[in-house]
């Protein structure tokens, strides 16, 4: 793990965060709250960095009972022709926004998550771009103080320990990272990985929360 990981997040812990927040980011939030309020407002599940939105099709499959929310920062990613299933699960969304203002825009509403997962997002595996990561960015401690269910997912074991290490920091809840083997791949990378034989990580945790959905 990155040598200054630790005091990375403790930095981070102890800072306010003040990017300010795009009127695109603020609108398309908005507009994503009123769908899941124009639903009935069931359990939030918020499939962060949902690439393509493969992951949030299945996501609603599985979890009939939720809202999923899909939010990607590229439009061409949200755009492109995949493999899509013959009926669209109603339950969902897929919208692009920056992850970074919607996390905060989230919190800031008291709008809090059944469950959050990040699925293999983009390692940054060079030393010198810990800040990219998503556990080593300044707006980590937004995402860990939104609460429900968190999982991250990755091939590459050392973004997942790093993940595990800053959520105990974070929590002070034990975390550690897990094998295991997507059986139904529901992303394209993870239907990647597995094919090609690579080892799948994870790291899960139940945040707590004192803020209820409001």
């Amino acid at each position: 793990m990155h040598d200054d990981l630790a005091q990375q997040v403790a930095k981070h812990a102890a800072t306010l965060f003040r990017k300010p927040v795009t009127d695109y980011n603020r609108s398309a939030f908005e507009a994503s709250i009123s769908a899941w309020e124009a639903y009935g407002r069931p359990p939030l599940i918020l499939d962060a960095g949902c690439g393509v939105g493969l992951s949030t099709l299945h996501l609603a499959a599985l979890h009939p009972d939720h809202f999923v929310i899909g939010i990607d920062q590229s439009a061409d990613r949200l755009a492109r022709q995949v493999q899509w299933p013959d009926a669209l699960p109603a339950n969902c969304l897929r919208l692009r926004a920056d992850l970074v203002d919607y996390w905060r825009l989230m919190l800031e509403s008291g709008v809090r998550p059944a469950q959050q997962y990040l699925l293999y997002p983009n390692p940054w595996p060079k030393k010198q771009h810990l800040g990219r990561r998503w556990h080593g960015h300044p707006v980590f401690p937004a995402v860990v103080a939104l609460g429900g269910q968190f999982e991250c997912r990755s091939n590459w074991r050392i973004y997942i320990d790093e993940c595990a290490a800053a959520l105990t920091q974070l929590t002070g809840m034990p975390v550690q990272a897990e094998p295991f083997d997507a059986l139904t791949p529901i992303t394209p990378f993870e239907e990647k990985y597995r094919a090609s034989g690579h080892a799948l990580w994870r790291c899960r945790l139940a945040l707590p929360s004192s803020v209820e959905q409001r």
